[in-house]
């Protein structure tokens, strides 16, 4: 089963739709093309990651494109295979004068129940603040995304320069709104920061799910800690070698985590900047990392248990995996 429960908006968009985009606007296109200029030449660190991503912001101008982008993720995992996608995006990083936080999360939702709809793929949105952003920012997205909690809303997020903005208290106003709006609750931890970011993030926002974590293997104190504490980490073994957590894929601490008793679960990140999708992902963990049947069952479940649904769809995909 492919459960993607760690995926950005910003890392699904089609070179194709950047290209269509871009003529529209009147911008000319890279010398070696947009799938170039979107795609990471090879692994860094998580600042010249992140700075990949953003080089697909300025194709969220409008709404009718977000709208777009959106709906053509969502196409796009299910004609990968997957079964279940929860897409994570930062709004405050596309709102500007035209286009507030609130629209932004709508066109955001409408496009990923569209592209649904057409692909028959249940899919929900991630609203994400940002580590760089200011406390009224982020308490201003919490608000969009509580207020449109429900069908296609279904989680919050903090993500973010770790390395550059640790810090997780002020956070807590933020993931406090969210938490009343009955969003799921996860955030990016111990990716570039130390293992101690993951209980600090528990105890500050409430979350459940970490992302990546891969720092978490190198305290064992802090690694029984979330297991003991039921956490959830999601991995996403490629993009952690293009970020410079991890030397290399077959050093993923994944294996580790499963064996101290770390519930995981699976995710592609930002597929367009590392070539990577989920599909590859789980290959990854049964030919880099030799996973066996078991360690990939423990996976589909903890993924139905974890993942922000809505009640009837978890309830079809658990008889999916009894079936």
């Amino acid at each position: 089963m492919l459960i993607n429960l760690h995926s950005h908006l910003e890392g699904w968009l089609r070179p194709e739709t950047a290209a269509s985009l871009a003529r529209e606007a009147g911008v000319p296109e890279p010398p070696a093309g947009w799938a170039r200029a979107l795609r990471l030449d090879g692994p860094a660190d998580l600042t010249a990651y992140l700075e990949k991503v953003a080089a697909s912001y300025p194709f969220f101008r409008r709404l009718d494109a977000i709208e777009r982008i959106a709906r053509e993720a969502v196409e796009d995992a299910a004609a990968g295979g997957q079964d279940y996608l929860e897409l994570r995006f930062g709004p405050a990083t596309h709102a500007d004068d035209d286009r507030g936080l609130a629209e932004v999360v709508a066109a955001v939702a409408r496009g990923m129940a569209a592209g649904s709809a057409a692909s028959g793929m249940p899919s929900g949105a991630v609203v994400a603040v940002l580590r760089h952003h200011d406390e009224a920012t982020n308490l201003a997205v919490a608000r969009a995304a509580a207020a449109a909690a429900g069908e296609v809303v279904c989680g919050f997020d903090l993500a973010g320069d770790e390395s550059r903005f640790p810090r997780h208290d002020v956070h807590a106003p933020a993931f406090g709104v969210a938490a009343a709006a009955g969003l799921g609750l996860t955030c990016h931890a111990a990716e570039a920061g130390e293992a101690a970011a993951v209980a600090d993030a528990v105890r500050w926002l409430g979350v459940s799910r970490i992302g990546h974590g891969a720092h978490l293997v190198d305290d064992a104190v802090e690694l029984a800690r979330a297991a003991d504490a039921g956490l959830v980490v999601e991995i996403c073994p490629t993009s952690n070698h293009f970020t410079g957590a991890i030397g290399r894929v077959a050093d993923h601490p994944g294996t580790a985590m499963r064996r101290a008793g770390v519930r995981l679960v699976l995710g592609d990140d930002n597929p367009m900047q590392t070539g990577s999708d989920l599909a590859a992902e789980r290959r990854v963990l049964v030919e880099e990392l030799a996973w066996d049947a078991a360690a990939l069952d423990a996976l589909d479940r903890a993924s139905v248990d974890a993942a922000f649904l809505e009640p009837a769809v978890r309830r079809a995909l658990e008889a999916r995996l009894e079936a």
